[in-house]
């Protein structure tokens, strides 16, 4: 990554943290963070009552099946805040029952936000709007966080939600500055937070997002 495409922190810390576990498995569901949502907050019911809590997209082996197939590298990431930690650690050890499928948690690190000139959501939640209307929902989104950068949308996706199918697309911010990036990373955008939706990443460039999702 190029100096300049990294921001460096050293006064301003995080008020969220990421928290990652290993995740123990052989199978999810393709489409499974709405039954992930709801085992997490099964098990962890303080998870509700923070809106901004977040659970980042768990990476599964790429293809069509369903199942999909777990890697040896898969991480259940949790975003909280940091004064949130203790209860969230009760979590290590425990099973999950996501959909008919178990899984296990393992000991989780933590991992500091730190403020990237380019961030990227895999799946932002549009509510039904189309390219042009997701992006002025954005711009406004991002007006009362008061964010200025670039927005690039990506495809337009769907998933299974609380009670209907989620209509959303992948979205990248680029140019800016720390504190901006810092106030995205601890809010995200959009809503449906826990199934991972709105969640932002560092990322190393401003490439078109289509080749990426």
């Amino acid at each position: 990554m190029r100096r300049d495409e990294a921001l460096t922190q050293m006064d301003a810390v995080a008020a969220r943290v990421d928290l990652v576990f290993p995740l123990h498995g052989r199978v999810l569901p393709r489409d499974h963070r709405w039954a992930l949502a709801q085992a997490l907050v099964d098990a962890l019911p303080g998870l509700a009552s923070d809106p901004l809590a977040a659970v980042h997209p768990v990476r599964l082996v790429p293809g069509t099946g369903d199942p999909a197939l777990l890697s040896a590298r898969s991480r259940l990431a949790l975003r909280v805040s940091r004064a949130g930690v203790e209860p969230v650690l009760a979590l290590a050890g425990r099973r999950l029952d996501v959909a008919g499928c178990e899984i296990s948690l393992g000991t989780p690190q933590l991992r500091e936000l730190l403020p990237h000139s380019t961030l990227y959501a895999h799946f932002v939640d549009a509510e039904d709007a189309d390219e042009a209307g997701f992006l002025a929902a954005m711009g406004a989104e991002l007006d009362r966080l008061e964010v200025r950068c670039q927005r690039i949308c990506g495809r337009e996706q769907h998933l299974r939600g609380p009670e209907q199918t989620l209509l959303g697309y992948s979205l990248m911010l680029h140019g800016l500055r720390e504190a901006a990036a810092l106030r995205v990373l601890e809010r995200g955008l959009g809503a449906h937070r826990l199934m991972g939706c709105g969640v932002f990443v560092p990322h190393k460039s401003a490439a078109a997002v289509g080749a990426i999702d």
